[in-house]
């Protein structure tokens, strides 16, 4: 049971149309999360790595959710260059990512200059970020995995918190589930607003989230299989046959971000690796093998942390293959657009009903 104070965080159905017996049709949700970011249907694209294309995010933010751009790892040249992209597919609010355990001042300086209005962080002190973002009338929000960590942002003046269950693909920051980490966040930070992330697949998990106090879903799994994503064909392909047990909590794919726990598809690289009793590196099996090239000419190596991108070659069935639990309610590939209106009216018909 939701505590007194947590009621205002669930969703209204707003309705906007009749059908021709005069029963209301449900048409979007609202949040006081929507409101602050702009956006009219609580959920947010996670920063899916290189998977993230300026279509993917400009489509998610047209559809009244909120698209992110993953720009860690960029030059503050093709940060604005993407921002500039997404711009002119949209005019709808979008974010960028920004992970703290890397140098990303000069790309955070590059996203402020072009006036981006959300800045999301993770895996390091936002502290170190949170000044400049507000000086820059940009929203904070960051990412956690604990109650501790969740307390800790607050105290940095964080805007927003996402609240991280370990059903998560990708990077993982905490161990706790979705179901219990996220109505614990809530009543640690009140009233500061907390965003659920893990697990998350379908307009069900999107209601469940909001039943429990979160006031967005934050959802990456299911837009891999989104048609804009830049996600090779055989790994959209991995995703959409896995079942929720087919994902690995894991540190096999520590190459170029050591000491981070993941999720992941078990592939022939994790099974290798643990069958050799997970010796750490450079004692793994096939430790510096290319598995893959990209257009660009850049090879990836085993066990490094690069997906399978549309324009990868090569063994791409063995490198990181990141996917959450939330991987078994993805069936089919769509445009993005789609998915979000396909989650935002099942979870509206949900608490209509």
């Amino acid at each position: 049971m939701l505590g007194a104070s947590n009621y205002d965080t669930l969703p209204s159905a707003i309705a906007s149309e009749n059908d021709t017996k005069g029963a209301v049709v449900p048409t979007t949700l609202m949040t006081q999360v929507c409101r602050m970011l702009g956006i009219s249907t609580p959920i947010i694209q996670a920063p899916i790595g290189s998977a993230t294309t300026a279509e993917l995010a400009a489509a998610v933010s047209g559809a009244g959710g909120l698209g992110t751009l993953a720009l860690t790892w960029v030059t503050p040249q093709e940060a604005t260059r993407r921002i500039r992209s997404t711009r002119w597919f949209t005019d709808r609010p979008f974010g960028v990512n920004l992970v703290l355990d890397f140098p990303v001042d000069h790309v955070l300086a590059a996203c402020l200059e072009e006036g981006v209005p959300i800045i999301s962080t993770f895996w390091g002190d936002p502290a170190s970020v949170n000044e400049r973002v507000h000086a820059a009338g940009a929203l904070h929000l960051h990412t956690v995995g604990s109650t501790d960590e969740a307390r800790r942002a607050v105290d940095a003046g964080v805007d927003v918190v996402v609240a991280q269950g370990w059903e998560a693909g990708g990077h993982v920051r905490g161990r706790v589930a979705t179901m219990a980490l996220v109505p614990a966040v809530v009543d640690t930070v009140h009233p500061v607003p907390v965003i659920a992330a893990g697990g998350i697949g379908d307009g069900r998990g999107l209601a469940a989230a909001l039943a429990l106090g979160a006031q967005a879903g934050w959802l990456g799994t299911r837009f891999l299989a989104a048609l804009e994503a830049n996600t090779h064909e055989s790994y959209r392909a991995g995703v959409l046959r896995a079942t929720e047990s087919d994902t690995v909590y894991t540190r096999c794919f520590d190459g170029g971000w050591p000491n981070a726990l993941h999720r992941a598809l078990r592939n022939s690289t994790i099974t290798e690796w643990e069958r050799a009793g997970r010796l750490p590196s450079p004692r793994r099996p096939g430790e510096g093998e290319v598995l893959a090239t990209t257009r660009d000419g850049r090879s990836h190596l085993r066990y490094d942390d690069m997906i399978p991108t549309a324009d990868a070659s090569g063994d791409l069935e063995a490198m990181a293959l990141y996917a959450g639990q939330s991987t078994g309610l993805v069936t089919r590939t769509a445009p993005a657009a789609e998915i979000v209106r396909t989650i935002a009216a099942q979870a509206a018909d949900i608490f209509e009903h």
